[in-house]
């Protein structure tokens, strides 16, 4: 008899905001040097670490209510992320155009995830 595995990833979306959250903060040190830079970038790395730190709290929480309530704020943190995100795109000429992308595109799939998790709660 064969042993069949689950070949299905492991899906771990507090591995993921984390990775999120230090990608964004690895792009920021790409920037160049400009006072809108400097304050968008402080705008981006905030709101790309409260996503994942809401949800790890939305894990611990004590209530049903208090769950929703931290997912709907990791929800709006990575809203907040793609908006940075995107004026960041759109004010540079950047050499690495497309991680922003990539990261862009990470941000709208997060509040997707989180969208989800809203839906389903109810």
């Amino acid at each position: 008899m064969t042993n069949i595995q689950n070949t299905k990833p492991k899906y771990d979306l507090e591995e993921r905001t984390f990775n999120f959250a230090k990608d964004v903060r690895i792009f920021i040190k790409t920037l160049p040097k400009s006072m809108a830079n400097f304050e968008d970038g402080k705008q981006v790395i905030k709101s790309s670490g409260s996503a994942g730190a809401n949800y790890r709290e939305a894990n611990e929480a004590l209530s049903k209510k208090d769950f929703v309530m931290r997912i709907k704020i990791s929800r709006k943190e990575a809203k907040e992320s793609e908006y940075w995100l995107r004026l960041i795109l759109e004010t540079n000429h950047l050499h690495n155009e497309d991680e922003a992308k990539k990261l862009i595109q990470e941000a709208n799939e997060l509040k997707k995830i989180f969208s989800s998790i809203v839906e389903k709660s109810k």
